[in-house]
């Protein structure tokens, strides 16, 4: 059943997206599991203490998130599986935690800036997406970094989620929005960050691991049947690079997608001021990237996204058969 909801909640997702109306009257999980997160950190991550007691707290802050949000789902899961259409509910709960329709409208955001604003405007599109200082970034740098956002985002937004939908229903879906959005929040290697967030950003490498080669694999795939796009490269990319990436599951679809679209992505990069050295992804690729090359990121993405729909259609179709 949990992959029939996840192939449910991603056409619903792929479909509707979640409303503005929505947001503005309940808001999101994220902005919900984001305040939890705000609140343990401000009582339990205390920068008198010693780096052991906030690592200690943080980990405790960490079980506790995930305690609580499992529990809450798998509770709204069960009520709502009881009511008439109860998967279909499910489904539709479920959807909130992905985000096909608006990753592709933030990312095309940047390259409809660029085309009418200028190098001002895209800056400014691009900062929704990535945390990097936009004012540092060229028209090219813009670029880079929406594809760099594109496929990142597209592992950790939509391909982990959906696969933790698949495997463990709600609950494992919640759970690896709430461990996404704690690493996204405290899972940085700074002053007031890296003791408290080491957990969460420890577990988040874990759980993102497979969805990481998945999301690899897709965009390698779906190069096979984008107008040029270069499947062998991508592969090819991946092999030679992915895993020299600082993160260990962000290379993969980087590598992926520069490799595909001929592009050297990541390298050396500035973040809150300070230079990031980074190994290149697509190593030998164009670094002079355009708005034009956003749109082709987003037609592979599309694409890639219709083969992930396919694949969890055609598992709920054979699990099912064989229950």
């Amino acid at each position: 059943m949990a992959f029939t909801l996840a192939f449910i909640a991603l056409v619903i997702e792929r479909l509707v997206g979640y409303p503005q109306w929505l947001v503005e009257r309940i808001g999101h999980p994220v902005i919900w599991i984001g305040k939890l997160i705000s609140g343990l950190e401000r009582r339990f991550n205390t920068r008198s203490e010693s780096f052991e007691t906030r690592r200690r707290n943080g980990l405790i802050c960490f079980v506790f998130l995930l305690a609580g949000t499992i529990a809450l789902a798998a509770a709204l899961e069960g009520v709502l599986l009881w009511l008439p259409l109860g998967l279909g509910l499910v489904a539709v709960a479920s959807s909130s935690l992905l985000a096909q329709k608006s990753l592709e409208e933030h990312v095309r955001a940047v390259a409809d800036a660029l085309e009418t604003g200028g190098l001002d405007a895209g800056r400014k599109a691009v900062s929704m997406i990535v945390g990097r200082d936009p004012d540092q970034l060229d028209e090219a740098g813009v670029c880079r970094a929406a594809i760099e956002s594109l496929a990142e985002n597209f592992s950790d937004g939509i391909t982990a989620p959906a696969l933790w939908l698949g495997l463990l229903g709600l609950a494992g879906g919640t759970a690896y929005k709430a461990t996404n959005t704690a690493d996204s929040m405290i899972g940085h290697k700074n002053e007031r960050y890296h003791a408290y967030g080491w957990a969460a950003a420890r577990f988040d490498d874990l759980v993102n691991l497979p969805a990481s080669r998945l999301t690899a694999l897709l965009f390698t795939a779906a190069a096979w049947a984008t107008p040029g796009a270069s499947h062998k490269n991508a592969w090819e990319a991946v092999r030679r690079d992915a895993a020299k990436h600082k993160s260990p599951n962000a290379g993969w679809p980087e590598a992926a997608m520069a490799g595909a679209l001929g592009l050297a992505l990541a390298g050396p990069r500035i973040y809150g001021g300070e230079l990031v050295d980074d190994h290149f992804m697509g190593e030998g690729g164009r670094r002079e990237a355009t708005a034009a090359d956003i749109r082709r990121a987003l037609t592979l993405a599309r694409t890639a996204d219709l083969l992930l729909i396919a694949l969890f259609g055609v598992l709920a179709v054979t699990i099912s058969a064989l229950t």
